[in-house]
């Protein structure tokens, strides 16, 4: 599609070197390491607040890797976006809340004077074509915002998934809510009955949900395909994690009223009359006078810049240096990185690709880049990507 410059935008226009979308912890710790490398003409454009994701997790929810303050014999804080910070020693949490992991960035944000442009909404992003009328770069592209036309030779998506729920994967999922969209368990418990309140999906979001309801005294229903809890492996993104899964253990030895079905695909949810039917494969069916909550996670999609990836099993395909493998210039940073079928989920994981990102457009840009040596050092540079292979995880 065509878009044109109006005369307002042509006014607002700005010209930089790269564009980072998104002020959650993967745009945070790119930008972090721009500012190290001493790159002026940047900026990290964020919709929301900084780490407006982590913001909008229900008040109950915590994040399952442990903050420890081991930088000092040189471990990373699983947790932290730099290699100096520790999420644990700013906050005093071993789990965080969202909004407590949000202030961290913001914190970090603060002391490297991140270039944050908050309540940012990017409308459009178009590679550079000549039919624009404001200033023409060799190459680059155009990004219309809300606040006006942005031109970057380089754009970072650190968009995250949190905005892209995956809220319809069965007929009747319109009647259910998505447990993204829940901001506290407690206020939904509220609204809730005697009846079961069944949660659909048992990764780590549903046990979280149904851990949380549990605790407020509910009977909760777990029902998922392949009954994750019951597996156990070296990479926590197929299998609940240690945290999930000892409090999953201690809630059983308390007899919390949790009840967990396996070798169940929901089909679809009927509602009649107040009441919500449950149905699945092999004639399962459960009933309940509670709205069901979806814990079926985000979709595999980019949103606005998916046709500027290729996809290959629902993965963005990207070259070794995360670069979109059609559209030069255009790179991503995040939860939905992967390669070698192994998707980088975990903020320990994703941020390890950050210098790496840093580096090949501080190459391009002919930035002197010996800073990034501390960051190879403390083994938040991952370029030998053998230890990513599909059966093997040595994170």
């Amino acid at each position: 599609m065509l878009l044109t410059v109006t005369p307002e935008e042509a006014r607002k226009h700005e010209s930089l070197d790269v564009v980072i979308v998104g002020a959650g912890a993967a745009g945070v710790g790119v930008g972090a390491i721009f500012a190290d490398l001493g790159l002026d003409s940047y900026a990290i454009l964020e919709r929301g607040e900084v780490g407006a994701s982590f913001r909008r997790w229900p008040d109950e929810m915590r994040l399952i890797t442990p903050s420890f303050p081991s930088n000092s014999f040189d471990c990373r804080d699983l947790n932290a976006v730099t290699t100096n910070t520790s999420p644990e020693f700013t906050l005093d949490r071993e789990h965080p809340t969202g909004g407590e992991y949000a202030e961290y960035l913001q914190g970090v944000v603060e002391f490297h004077d991140l270039p944050v442009q908050t309540g940012v909404d990017v409308e459009s992003l178009q590679r550079h074509d000549d039919r624009f009328s404001i200033q023409r770069h060799d190459d680059g592209f155009i990004l219309h915002t809300s606040t006006g036309v942005i031109q970057s030779r380089f754009v970072i998506w650190a968009a995250g998934q949190f905005g892209q729920p995956n809220d319809d994967p069965f007929p009747g999922a319109n009647h259910c809510v998505h447990n993204s969209r829940v901001e506290s368990w407690s206020a939904f418990a509220d609204e809730c009955i005697e009846d079961p309140i069944v949660v659909v999906g048992g990764y780590e979001s549903g046990i979280d949900v149904a851990l949380a309801l549990a605790d407020l005294g509910h009977e909760v229903l777990v029902v998922d395909e392949d009954g994750p809890w019951q597996f156990r492996g070296p990479d926590p993104s197929e299998v609940l994690s240690p945290y999930t899964s000892q409090r999953l253990q201690d809630a059983f030895e308390h007899d919390a009223p949790i009840a967990l079905e396996d070798g169940i695909r929901v089909e679809r949810v009927d509602v009649e009359e107040g009441t919500f039917d449950v149905i699945g494969t092999d004639g399962a069916s459960f009933t309940t006078r509670n709205q069901p909550v979806l814990a079926t996670g985000f979709e595999s999609g980019l949103g606005l810049v998916d046709e500027y990836f290729q996809f290959e099993n629902g993965q963005p395909q990207l070259t070794e240096r995360d670069e979109s493998t059609i559209t030069p210039g255009l790179f991503l940073a995040g939860p939905q990185v992967a390669h070698n079928g192994q998707q980088f989920c975990f903020i320990y994981k994703f941020r390890q690709r950050f210098a790496v990102v840093a580096d090949e457009i501080a190459s391009r840009l002919d930035v002197d880049r010996t800073v990034l040596d501390e960051y190879r050092e403390k083994n938040m540079f991952l370029e030998d990507m053998s230890c990513c292979e599909p059966d093997i995880c040595d994170c």
